[in-house]
């Protein structure tokens, strides 16, 4: 995922990539438990893990866009906003990589995998955050 107005040097950031790799991998295993988790129970219910699958995309892929904004932010204040968002984000996946492991599905053998990726990006954020 590149985005079409991102400045050249931001792509240079170990964390910027680092929440690029989270996105893909994200993606990737959403898309495998959804093969398992889509399909309707005996009694005619959805696994309701299926919804924690997308949640997963969904904040790794605002994870970029927040480094962005907070590396092109002027003002201190908003460019705080951006970093509290994204450690919301990252202890959200966090959250719901916990619970995607506790669902019916062989793709939560990966989740440890994401984890540890979420790990070394806080390592990052940590470091990063001293930058700004």
């Amino acid at each position: 995922m590149k985005l079409s107005n991102t400045p050249s040097n931001l792509s240079e950031l170990p964390i910027y990539r680092k929440a690029l790799e989270i996105f893909a991998l994200s993606q990737n295993i959403s898309v495998y438990l959804n093969h398992d988790l889509s399909t309707l129970r005996e009694d005619g219910s959805e696994d309701q893990n299926i919804y924690f699958s997308g949640d997963i995309v969904q904040q790794s892929v605002s994870l970029a866009p927040e480094i962005m904004n907070a590396e092109l932010e002027r003002h201190s204040e908003r460019k705080y906003k951006h970093i509290a968002s994204l450690k919301r984000l990252t202890n959200l996946l966090y959250k719901n990589s916990y619970r995607l492991e506790r669902s019916n599905s062989n793709g939560k053998d990966f989740l440890p995998v994401l984890r540890r990726e979420l790990k070394k990006f806080k390592k990052l954020q940590s470091s990063w955050m001293l930058t700004l």
